[in-house]
């Protein structure tokens, strides 16, 4: 099989906190093959962000499309944040057909291992601001619904 099944909101491993991957990890062929068929399987969903709960795997990991390229966040940590929010609507994989609007800080500063193990700080604003939050808040069991202050697309029944 070329991709993952994305597994739902109703799946109670989507709600567990990940943990993280050693390092020695990380240079692994079939580490580098599961991000590879994580990325595919994001773009298969025509998705812009998948994290690996979202698959049944609870490590912390995401991929992103950032700065107009796919990239694996390893062990991510959100370092700054900006007091300045942006509200946008987002929806999610997990949560088919349900958007609802959520209010984040519209600039971050994240640090993570990049997908050979290298550290990478990246500043982030606006989409890519959201993407890499809503992604982080996978890896912690969070789901954007947790936060949306209004459904503004679909029917949201927990």
């Amino acid at each position: 099989m070329d991709t993952y099944p994305v597994l739902t909101y109703k799946d109670a491993s989507v709600r567990e906190c990940s943990i993280e991957v050693p390092a020695e990890e990380i240079t692994t062929k079939e580490f580098q093959d599961y991000l590879d068929k994580l990325i595919k399987t994001m773009k298969v969903e025509d998705g812009i962000g998948i994290a690996s709960p979202q698959v049944g795997i609870n490590k912390r990991i995401f991929i992103a499309h950032i700065k107009h390229q796919d990239m694996a966040f390893i062990n991510p940590e959100i370092v700054k944040s900006s007091e300045a929010t942006v509200e946008t609507e987002e929806g999610c994989l997990s949560v088919p057909g349900v958007y609802g609007n959520v209010t984040r800080p519209k600039r971050v500063t994240i640090q993570a291992a990049d997908r050979h193990g290298r550290k990478m700080e990246l500043d982030l604003k606006n989409l890519d601001a959201v993407v890499v939050q809503h992604e982080l808040d996978h890896l912690d069991g969070v789901l954007f619904v947790d936060k949306m202050t209004e459904v503004t697309r679909g029917e949201w029944k927990q």
